[in-house]
């Protein structure tokens, strides 16, 4: 007679054994997402094959501006802004993560992000395109990486800025739950803190995306110390055809350019604007939630499922790995003489080495061409000063309103996110060829004109970033305004305005950095034989980075770097803080 067992055993099949049970399981949906992947894999390899090729650095540049030569440049350029796209994830994460839970660090990191932010773009890739070459010699790699590096500089800040903010802000009954619960730092950051700042990181992500397109020329096209180098990829084919003058040509580049926007618009940021909404801290459902078609049919699929299912390990690895190193360990409060010992320590040690680079750089300066240098760059800092305020002032009272406006509408947040994203994408180098013309037909100074071109690589921080903040509003919380009958000035006031600001205070500083960085495009215009150029901060530092003047090009950046960190400390700090103790969640 057979024996049964005398209580119930659970039998736990293997990871093998369930993954196999899930691939018995997918149908028609499953095979075209692993279709569709493969064929994306593929198409990347094909297009990195173009990385390696081998390059001499003196050789004479030549773009190919033949229109069907577009497809590749477009996946060219496709390639290098999603690499530095995951390049600027990875530094947020690690930089905001540092910056927020370190108060030592944070003294030194925020003031640095202030600094990096403030540095143009043309300031990075001096240093980038010469590193990049001596790394590696003889390959096209080393202008890859220059070119990936300053896509990565016009990408990283603005989102680190934000991430920054979320984790600083973060609700406080999130805060008192996860540690209630003695959750682990991996956990708290995953389960809490990553969570809390979805929509903001995605919505700044994409708007990052959109400041990665707008100086695709200058990371593409390079001129640097006299000497000229270019990339296969649609800006460096618009620069091309700016300077030759071929309006026809350039249209071209405009029609791929807004094919590539709409269609990363669908197949990559509409998803994600969607798949965050779910992270929203609210008590209620949403009557009306953003769709995506593409969500909708990835969801259909087994594979997102099967690959969380597959990686799960890997996250149980990093958390012991926290453990063993003692990250998980660390008490919350350390002792005070300890802490103001630790300070002390600190202060000495980070003050010693910015001392020191800075009697070095001035020793430096001093024997090129004498401390003087810094004279011409401080008075033209003011003119460019002057059109920062301009647009960052006129940006907000244009666009705050209908940032809200799209963000408490699910149906026109679908429309107007492909418009606003075409919008913040489109290089302002792009509108050289009309600029040109208009100035000249309607005699309409550069030095006036120039507030134009500069607020199409700033505004949209701020316009992004109110939509962020108007979307993390809890639909409960609008529903009972409604109840209530609070409308007007009285809704901005007591909901509107309190739960768009952090928000608003990230976009503005990130705008007001964004407004310094395309004072570089937007003080020079060139078209064909004819350029235009106003007196500007921008002007004089895109003048020495293309005839090779270092040392005024270390002042012209220095300066810049002074007066972004100086607005930053007077102004935008002080609403930093305000919005942190006043209206965190």
């Amino acid at each position: 007679m057979s024996s049964f067992p005398t209580r119930p055993e659970v039998v736990r099949a293997s990871l093998p054994s369930r993954v196999a049970g899930r691939m018995s399981r997918m149908g028609w949906v499953d095979v075209v997402v692993a279709a569709a992947v493969l064929v994306l894999l593929y198409a990347t390899l094909r297009v990195g094959q173009g990385t390696t090729v081998r390059f001499a650095t003196g050789q004479n540049v030549h773009v190919d501006t033949d229109p069907g030569q577009l497809p590749y440049d477009a996946a060219r350029s496709l390639l290098r802004m999603f690499v530095a796209l995951a390049a600027s994830t990875v530094f947020t994460f690690v930089y905001a993560y540092a910056a927020a839970r370190s108060r030592r660090l944070e003294r030194i990191l925020i003031p640095a992000l202030d600094i990096l932010q403030s540095v143009p773009v043309l300031g990075f890739l001096t240093v980038a395109v010469t590193g990049f070459i001596a790394l590696f010699p003889g390959s096209m790699l080393g202008l890859e990486c220059a070119s990936i590096f300053a896509i990565f500089t016009s990408q990283a800040w603005n989102m680190t800025f934000g991430f920054y903010h979320s984790l600083t802000s973060l609700p406080r009954e999130l805060d008192e739950l996860s540690r209630s619960f003695r959750f682990t730092r991996w956990m708290r950051f995953w389960k809490v803190e990553l969570p809390a700042g979805a929509i903001g990181l995605v919505w700044n992500g994409m708007m990052s995306f959109g400041g990665g397109w707008f100086f695709l020329v200058a990371s593409e096209a390079i001129s640097v110390n006299n000497r000229d180098y270019a990339l296969p990829g649609v800006g460096s084919y618009a620069g091309a055809a700016i300077a030759d003058g071929d309006l026809g040509k350039i249209g071209w580049a405009i029609v791929t350019m807004a094919v590539m926007v709409i269609g990363v618009n669908f197949l990559f940021w509409r998803p994600l604007t969607a798949w965050v909404e779910k992270f929203k801290n609210e008590q209620s459902e949403a009557s009306e939630v953003q769709r995506s078609y593409v969500l909708d049919f990835l969801r259909r699929s087994h594979w997102p499922e099967l690959a969380g299912r597959l990686l799960r390990p890997v996250g149980r690895g990093l958390a012991r790995a926290g453990r063993i190193l003692g990250t998980d360990d660390r008490p919350l409060f350390t002792d005070r003489r300890r802490q103001h010992t630790g300070d002390i320590a600190f202060a000495v040690v980070a003050g010693g080495m910015i001392l020191w680079g800075l009697i070095d750089l001035f020793g430096y300066l001093r024997d090129r061409t004498g401390l003087g240098v810094f004279a011409e760059p401080l008075l033209l800092g003011l003119a460019t000063l002057a059109r920062v305020v301009v647009v960052v002032v006129g940006a907000t009272l244009v666009w705050v309103p209908i940032g809200v406006r799209i963000g408490f509408s699910p149906k026109l947040t679908r429309i107007a996110q492909p418009l606003v994203q075409i919008l913040a994408s489109f290089p302002a180098n792009f509108l050289f060829p009309l600029a040109v013309w208009f100035f000249l037909r309607t005699g309409l100074s550069l030095d006036v004109g120039g507030v134009l071109l500069m607020a199409l690589g700033a505004q949209w921080y701020i316009l992004f970033n109110t939509i962020a903040g108007a979307m993390s509003i809890p639909t409960d919380l609008r529903e009972a305004m409604d109840d209530l009958g609070i409308a007007g000035w009285q809704r901005w006031r007591r909901l509107i305005l309190p739960g768009i600001f952090p928000s608003y205070v990230t976009g503005g500083i990130t705008a007001s950095g964004g407004a310094w960085n395309a004072s570089i495009v937007s003080e020079i215009v060139p078209f064909g034989a004819t350029t235009l150029t106003a007196t500007g901060l921008g002007a004089y530092i895109s003048h020495a980075t293309a005839h090779g003047d270092f040392p005024r090009l270390i002042a012209g950046v220095a300066v810049m770097s002074l007066y972004v960190v100086g607005l930053n400390r007077l102004f935008w700090r002080r609403l930093y803080r305000l919005a942190e103790t006043r209206y965190a969640a």
